[in-house]
């Protein structure tokens, strides 16, 4: 206990002014006869604005005052509030103020940001909206890195939670782009995955549908086993050739190759001479056939099991004949 003259500090107190039922006024003075103990008796009061809100919620609807200590002071150890038995309310601040006051960052609406355009409390980065975030755009809590949805997210971009590493919806996830939980490696649909791009759960391998596997298995190809891994496909030359497939694409059809529908749905043709047609991903298909070479074309019917029929099927494709 000491004394002290002129402690300036802040208090907040709620919407009526009052604070522990007891009824305050700004720019009066409140004495009472005790010696002032914090939690116990005396008039509390912070010295930093922040403080306030370890007590208090922080909550616009509050009042928040500068006041000023006369009296004796008791102050705890770790300095965050103290009490008086002689305060003065000296005026009111404006919630506006308050958020410039407890905020290093600007245009924040929580609690001590050092970030800008925080909803939440106690960021770092900007744009958050949850709570204790170092990175940027989080929706989510104690997130390290930015764009995290979840919480406790290292990573960048996640949904989920507690993920290490980016772009995961499912949580617990050091590796990437996973879907699953506590996967160490990429692109997973299950769970507990060290390989990659597995759908089934705790694989080691890569590119399984089942589970506890330790190698990758062969795929089947036109419904039948392949002899070829996911991998040996995805470095074939067959499917190399297969992504050039166009998803669309536009011809300019001359008037005298023109339909009566297309004639009857584009009557510009007539000044114009023609019409731009946008062509769809099946037709786009044929005519990357029909202009492939024949040295290509043997690529692609020697995927194992080739089957035409299914091939027109899965891709839309027909061959120029089905014994081919």
């Amino acid at each position: 206990m000491k004394e002290l003259n002129a402690v300036k500090g802040f208090k907040v107190f709620k919407p009526d002014w009052t604070c522990r039922g007891f009824q305050y006024e700004v720019g009066m003075t409140f004495e009472e006869d005790v010696t002032p103990d914090c939690c116990d008796r005396g008039f509390h009061f912070c010295k930093e604005l922040k403080d306030c809100f370890n007590y208090y919620d922080f909550n616009p609807d509050n009042k928040v005052a500068k006041v000023v200590a006369l009296g004796e002071i008791d102050e705890e150890s770790d300095n965050s509030k103290c009490c008086t038995n002689k305060i003065q309310i000296v005026e009111e601040i404006t919630w506006e103020e308050v958020l410039s006051m407890v905020n290093l960052g600007k245009a924040n609406s929580g609690l001590c940001n050092t970030g800008n355009r925080n909803t939440g409390d106690r960021n770092t980065g900007n744009r958050n909206t949850g709570s204790l975030n170092t990175g940027n755009l989080n929706t989510g809590g104690w997130n390290t890195g930015d764009w995290n949805t979840g919480n406790f997210n290292t990573g960048n971009r996640n949904t989920g939670g507690w993920n290490t590493g980016n772009r995961n919806t499912g949580g617990w996830n050091t590796g990437h782009f996973n879907t699953g939980d506590w996967n160490t490696g990429n692109c997973n649909t299950g769970n507990c995955n060290t390989g990659n791009r597995n759908t089934g759960d705790w694989n080691l391998s890569s590119f399984n549908s089942g589970c506890f596997c330790t190698d990758e298995h062969e795929i089947l190809i036109f419904d039948k086993p392949s002899g070829m891994s996911y991998r040996d496909w995805l470095n074939s030359d067959a499917r190399y050739m297969l992504n050039d497939i166009p998803k669309d694409a536009v011809e300019w059809i001359w008037s005298d190759n023109m339909t009566d529908e297309e004639k009857a749905a584009n009557p510009t043709y007539k000044t114009t001479g023609g019409y731009l047609k946008v062509i769809d991903e099946s037709e786009c298909g044929q005519i990357w056939w029909d202009g492939l070479s024949e040295a290509k074309k043997a690529i692609i019917k020697a995927i194992p099991n080739f089957d035409a029929d299914k091939f027109e099927k899965c891709t839309g494709i027909k061959l120029e004949g089905k014994d081919e």
